[in-house]
């Protein structure tokens, strides 16, 4: 078969990923790209003849060098041998959306425009005429429909004629005769030098202009780039005594100029924008005083919703592993063996997997509110509340709501934010959102002290998250990082009501890194935990005596005033350093071990902890310091311990008086 390489490219929300996932399916697979810490999404599929390697770039407003993300998209159209490229946007907004494709056009990419979600342009009124399109950009524009796959096959077919027919993009582009003739004088000394035409010369003299600093470092070791230097020079101190404006603004208006004209000449629109239904949803849930209690109801509902449809599979899959526990134990008799098959592996990794349901529930919750739009207006919602009480807009509170799901990508995110010291302070704020890796830690407190209020004590925990985030922001702003923060316009997508596939997809996909954690990092601490539970240096066959026991036993006393002054705890809380699911597959473990052949791990919490010195605990390690994946994520971003370092001495600090003020309150308020 003939192998065609495919990269999907488009501006955040504009139903981009949910083509990736309708085309590949489940044959896909995330890792970085090389040498990059920005993840690459790759899947494959196979038509006719063809076979497809779709890699979806990141979502990009831009191709400038500003942020990794750009960097790695640009660099997979020049240098990756990718066949076509399919610039996916959407309909109801393409003034915005082709700004990326005129710089794709600039770099002379073989495109193909995939006009997506023009239903929603229908509703504004916005009639598009295709194939005027294509005619005036040179290359072929489809209509799609993201959702139900209207339009695929055409799409594919022209991608399949494009690959075997390649064009340059950059012929059609029409800017200024003032600006094309500055560039033609660059270009004609980049065309002099053979090593820089692997891209459109008009690429290059823009990114001159534009002080791209790759580009400017590769023209300089070119033979010919003390010439082009120069008169790049020359043209930019011209462009900016003739506009009065730095060439980025003169290049960037020019781009736009070009838009224009082309939306004016093959888009029809009302003469008065009609308002949408999204435009009205959006004076509710946007709404300033609405707003933050819409978001709390739906953050209680999806926590209700969860517990209550998940609880009995949960049950099930609980009932399953005690089953297998009970079976292999009676087959294997007493002994070293069963032991730590039942004990340990069953025991520690069955106690994790257990909660799959409730994961897999959150999951898709969280999928949901993502594809539909809502989650942006929750960031927009919060972002408002987020700026009055710490002085930090916008880009810090997308980390923070990406941290609902796990932290690393979240510490990743923070890279999108142009001042440092808010990128910074931002990695010190992710880790204290409830990433879902702590939801099997509510989920046995909930089943041994708060059943019949799951949902709400979920929430509060959640909230509690968001607060102390605020307060310490507060705190840090005003100390380790002063300065103003530097503002930005937050995008809302268009409502949409999201496809069954693709919510799926995401959900699975993110349970499966659940379910890969189990099958290594917790099979492998659940082992270590039974070993070291199972050495008794001084003799004996209590579990205290054990080195497991001797070590919590020893650093129990820290947390006594936190209402958990038990070894069990301890030895939990420092297990979950690894992994937050290994605090679970840790109690799972005691549980298997524990005396009077009390199994069970709701057993164990209900005779280690009270109502509230179990909230205390939830407390702790929803604050305290998150996994070694977050802390090397924080490491590789900033190059260096120090900030890690400093995120672990906030977070404990943090998680240590809280819940110090929780359980004494609580005292206090007569609640022990």
């Amino acid at each position: 078969m003939k192998k065609l390489i495919v990269g999907l490219a488009g501006n955040p929300n504009v139903g981009k990923t949910s083509v990736f996932n309708q085309l590949t399916g489940m044959h896909q697979h995330v890792g970085n790209w090389p040498g990059k810490t920005v993840e690459k999404a790759e899947g494959h599929f196979t038509h006719g003849e063809y076979e497809y390697d779709l890699v979806d770039l990141p979502g990009n407003y831009a191709l400038s060098a500003h942020t990794m993300e750009e960097i790695v998209s640009r660099d997979f159209i020049v240098d990756d041998d990718s066949d076509v490229i399919i610039n996916v946007v959407d309909a109801a907004n393409l003034d915005r959306n082709l700004y990326l494709t005129v710089q794709m056009m600039e770099l002379g990419a073989n495109l193909i425009l995939a006009v997506n979600m023009n239903d929603f342009a229908l509703k504004k009124g916005h009639v598009i005429n295709m194939d005027l399109m294509s005619e005036l950009l040179g290359f072929p524009v489809i209509e799609i429909n993201a959702k139900t796959k209207e339009g695929f096959e055409e799409l594919l077919c022209t991608v399949e004629k494009v690959a075997a027919n390649p064009k340059d993009s950059s012929e059609k582009l029409s800017y200024s005769n003032d600006i094309k003739g500055h560039l033609f004088e660059i270009q004609d000394f980049i065309e002099q030098d053979e090593g820089l035409l692997n891209v459109p010369s008009i690429w290059t003299a823009i990114k001159l202009l534009e002080k791209d600093t790759i580009v400017i470092d590769k023209v300089q070791h070119a033979p010919n780039g003390s010439r082009i230097m120069v008169e790049a020079d020359k043209v930019s101190k011209h462009l900016y005594d003739v506009y009065n404006d730095g060439p980025e603004e003169v290049i960037a208006s020019a781009r736009y100029a070009f838009i224009d004209g082309l939306v004016a000449e093959a888009v029809a629109k009302p003469e008065v924008e009609i308002e949408t239904l999204s435009d009205r949803i959006d004076k509710v849930v946007t709404n300033r005083i609405l707003a933050p209690f819409i978001f709390v109801l739906v953050m209680f509902i999806m926590f209700q919703v969860t517990f209550v449809v998940g609880a009995p599979f949960q049950t099930v899959i609980e009932e399953a592993f005690s089953a297998l526990s009970s079976w292999l134990a009676a087959q294997l008799g007493p002994g070293v063996i069963s032991s730590i098959i039942c004990d340990g592996i069953i025991g520690g990794v069955g106690g994790v997997l257990t909660f799959t349901p409730i994961i897999f529930l959150m999951f898709l919750f969280l999928s949901f509110l993502e594809d539909c739009g809502y989650l942006a207006r929750a960031a927009f919602t919060l972002d408002k509340l987020m700026h009055k009480i710490v002085g930090l807009h916008g880009k810090a509170f997308i980390p923070m709501i990406l941290g609902f799901g796990c932290g690393v990508p979240a510490i990743m995110a923070t890279r999108t934010m142009e001042n440092e010291g808010d990128r910074m302070l931002a990695m010190m704020l992710v880790p204290f959102m409830s990433c879902t890796a702590r939801l099997p830690i509510y989920a046995i407190f909930v089943a041994a002290f708060f059943p019949e209020n799951g949902g709400l004590v979920l929430l509060s925990i959640y909230l509690l998250g968001i607060v102390v985030a605020l307060v310490v922001a507060a705190i840090l702003k005003r100390t380790m990082f002063k300065g103003l923060s530097t503002p930005f316009v937050m995008e809302l997508p268009t409502y949409k009501v999201p496809s069954v596939k693709g919510t799926l997809l995401h959900a699975w996909d993110k349970t499966k890194g659940f379910l890969k954690k189990a099958g290594t990092i917790i099979l492998t601490f659940a082992i270590l935990l039974w070993l070291l539970e199972n050495i008794y240096p001084f003799g004996g066959t209590d579990p205290q005596m054990s080195i497991l026991g001797m070590i919590g036993t020893a650093i129990a006393p820290i947390f006594a005033p936190l209402g958990f002054g038990t070894w069990q705890a301890a030895v939990a809380i420092l297990s979950g350093l690894a992994a937050k699911e290994v605090v679970v597959s840790t109690f799972g473990t005691l549980a298997g071990m524990s005396a009077d052949d009390h199994t069970g791990i709701t057993h164990l919490i209900q005779t280690s902890f009270t109502p509230l010195s179990g909230f205390s605990f939830m407390a702790f390690t929803l604050l305290y310091t998150p996994c070694v994946a977050v802390i090397g994520a924080i490491k590789s971003e900033t190059n260096g311990y120090k900030w890690a370092l400093t995120m672990c001495a906030i977070t404990v600090t943090t998680a240590y008086i809280v819940s110090f003020l929780i359980y004494n309150i609580g005292l206090l308020l007569g609640f022990g």
